[in-house]
């Protein structure tokens, strides 16, 4: 089944979705769609209270996106050992540094990840932001305490990154997605790994935390079983298991955030756990928060011919064929809810699907009602750079896709009205 999966995705790139790839960004040529409900149970049952959704459709959704989309996590047992690497004042004494390194190990292998810790040096408990990283977690803060990564890292020249190497000439250069000093200022704390520790970006899962997990003879995930995006998810949830412990960060108080492919993995690592209080999404597009069946920008078929890996071969199926699909992105959304959630888009990026990502995000407020709460009040989108924030938040600012101090600045607000700042 598997190989037939991936000859599929092969046919399908030689058809039109290799670099000949023409988007879509005309709101007329959108294909007409239906999408599936929300609140309806697959015996054709209706939702009609939290505790119905929460005991049958949840359940439901949860399945589907592990075994269609993102691939389920294979039963195996690791060991995980966790070790402070490192401590020290930060940014002039207005902040404590930690760095803890989380090793995941059996007969098969081992793998590290490194997590980059900021607080504020104050008293008490501190709620935090976290993240994955793109380029190693010296790049979001100049300080020569910040250990450069030794893992796998995409060739960049405007990151400084030659033969797959991270480097001292990289140190600090993405402060501008990172904006360290500002958070601490107002009273969070930053966690961040680099993604590249979990699973390194490129077609080859026998390099990452998949390898752990493979039976004998294995080389590859089954059909059903984690891609990419899923792994670097179960990486922030084993950072998680480590917030609980630290007595420095209050693990109640926890907001997840994720950029671009990252956004991908924040939704899906804050839909199956609960644990973390809030997520964030930004620019996260096609398998993020932007409805499949719009096909505007990437489609389907566009993100499993480049990246192959990121999700399960499953996935491969609904190559141009998005209404087959048993779920779209508004369900992902909607399985974060109780919790609070944000979608953010950037007005330039149509790759992305600005439009796509509101209306997931307004979508998932049907449950969020369930619950008492309030979503987005609105099905037309906000005017641009003027947040709206509920219990589902959403805004959509001016420039392209990137993370701006006017993203962190809306999020902070966020979670200052849901922490109760």
């Amino acid at each position: 089944m598997k190989s037939i999966f991936l000859l599929s995705a092969l046919l399908i790139g030689l058809m039109g979705f290799s670099q000949d790839f023409q988007p879509n960004y005309d709101e007329s040529l959108i294909p007409p769609y239906s999408l599936p409900p929300l609140l309806v149970n697959n015996d054709g049952s209706p939702i009609t209270s939290a505790g119905e959704w929460a005991l049958k459709r949840r359940p439901a959704l949860l399945n589907l996106f592990e075994s269609q989309v993102y691939g389920k996590v294979p039963s195996g047992i690791v060991n995980v050992e966790t070790k402070l690497l490192k401590e020290n004042v930060a940014l002039g004494g207005k902040a404590k540094m930690k760095q803890v390194r989380m090793t995941f190990s059996n007969e098969k292998g081992s793998v590290s990840m490194d997590i980059l810790i900021i607080l504020p040096n104050t008293d008490g408990k501190k709620a935090i932001f976290t993240g994955l990283n793109f380029y190693g977690n010296h790049t979001i803060i100049d300080d020569p305490n910040v250990f450069i990564t030794q893992s796998w890292v995409d060739n960049s020249d405007n990151m400084k990154v030659t033969d797959h190497k991270a480097t001292e000439a990289s140190r600090g250069l993405r402060e501008n997605r990172w904006p360290v000093e500002m958070i601490i200022d107002r009273g969070y704390g930053v966690a961040t790994i680099y993604y590249g520790d979990i699973d390194p970006d490129k077609n080859d899962l026998s390099d990452g935390i998949q390898e752990l997990f493979y039976k004998d003879g294995q080389t590859q995930p089954k059909a059903d079983e984690w891609g990419s995006v899923a792994a670097w998810a179960w990486g922030l949830s084993r950072a998680m298991d480590y917030f609980e412990t630290d007595p420095d960060i209050d693990a109640r108080k926890v907001a997840l955030m994720g950029h671009s492919r990252l956004g991908k993995a924040a939704l899906w690592a804050g839909a199956s756990d609960p644990r973390f209080a809030i997520v964030i999404s930004n620019d996260s597009g096609c398998g993020g928060a932007a409805l499949s069946r719009r096909k505007i920008g990437e489609t389907v078929g566009r993100i499993n011919t480049v990246f192959p890996y990121w999700f399960c071969d499953n996935f491969n199926q609904y190559n141009d064929n998005e209404s087959a699909l048993p779920v779209d992105q508004h369900m992902l959304i909607a399985l974060v809810a109780p919790r609070p959630v944000y979608v953010n888009s950037a007005k330039d990026d149509l790759w992305a699907d600005p439009k796509g990502e509101f209306l997931s995000a307004y979508l998932a407020g049907q449950v969020y009602k369930l619950y008492g709460l309030d979503g987005l009040p609105s099905d037309v989108m906000p005017p641009i750079d003027q947040p709206v924030q509920k219990a589902v938040g959403y805004h959509i600012r001016t420039g392209g896709h990137d993370v701006m101090n006017f993203d962190w600045k809306a999020w902070m607000n966020f979670a200052d009205m849901h922490f109760g700042k």
